[in-house]
């Protein structure tokens, strides 16, 4: 199965950028030892900043991690990680509201990477927030949960509408992800704002974009 660009972490594994996912893997592991996430949330302040690509690529090293991981895509008004892995989306996320039977067996796909499924969003419904906000929502978590030791899920970003914030307060956490020169201070700090208001859990942020120091790449790639 060939992976797009997007896919660092089996493109170049080596890479400084594929450490730092790895990285990232470990510091969520560690920082929350009290109460370890099992459920989360990846989502922005506003659109463009890169959060399904870091969130596909966190997948993939969590999966790498010896950890059943499941992705599922949460973003139902502009879904990417059927793109990113290359595989349909005519079914998904929004079908296991539809089709009671979709309960016992989800329509998760395979991703080409070991340990890892992907639950596309499928169709993409009128109502976003209020299929997230809903109880059968929680039943979806709920199924997908147990056949996973950590399941991540895409959202909207915060600022734009309330899917994320909505959804975070069914998980473990909410990961942020900022990116240099492009994301504003207000908007991270409405966003954050905008979570902590309805009790949501936010775990940390990601920096994307951020120059790197080319005199480190040696000790990753040597």
């Amino acid at each position: 199965m060939s992976h797009k660009p997007d896919l660092i972490t089996l493109t170049n594994p080596r890479s400084p950028a594929a450490e730092a996912y790895r990285a990232l893997r470990t510091n969520l592991t560690f920082a929350a030892l009290d109460k370890p996430i099992e459920t989360m949330v990846v989502t922005s302040s506003a659109p463009g900043e890169g959060k399904s690509t870091t969130l596909a690529n966190l997948a993939v090293t969590m999966a790498q991690g010896e950890r059943r991981t499941i992705l599922a895509d949460a973003d139902l008004r502009r879904p990417s990680l059927h793109e990113i892995f290359g595989v349909a989306n005519s079914r998904g996320l929004t079908t296991m509201f539809v089709e009671p039977e979709t309960l016992k067996a989800p329509p998760l796909v395979e991703t080409g990477v070991e340990g890892l499924l992907l639950l596309p969003s499928g169709p993409l419904p009128p109502n976003p927030a209020d299929l997230l906000g809903s109880h059968r929502m929680e039943e979806v978590i709920a199924t997908l949960h147990k056949q996973a030791d950590i399941l991540l899920f895409d959202a909207p970003p915060v600022v734009a509408v309330t899917d994320a914030a909505v959804l975070g307060t069914k998980v473990d956490g909410v990961l942020l992800v900022v990116s240099a020169g492009r994301t504003r201070r207000d908007h991270a700090q409405r966003a954050r704002e905008l979570l902590e208001r309805v009790h949501v859990r936010v775990v940390g942020a990601v920096l994307t974009n951020a120059f790197l120091d080319a005199s480190l790449g040696g000790y990753y790639t040597g």
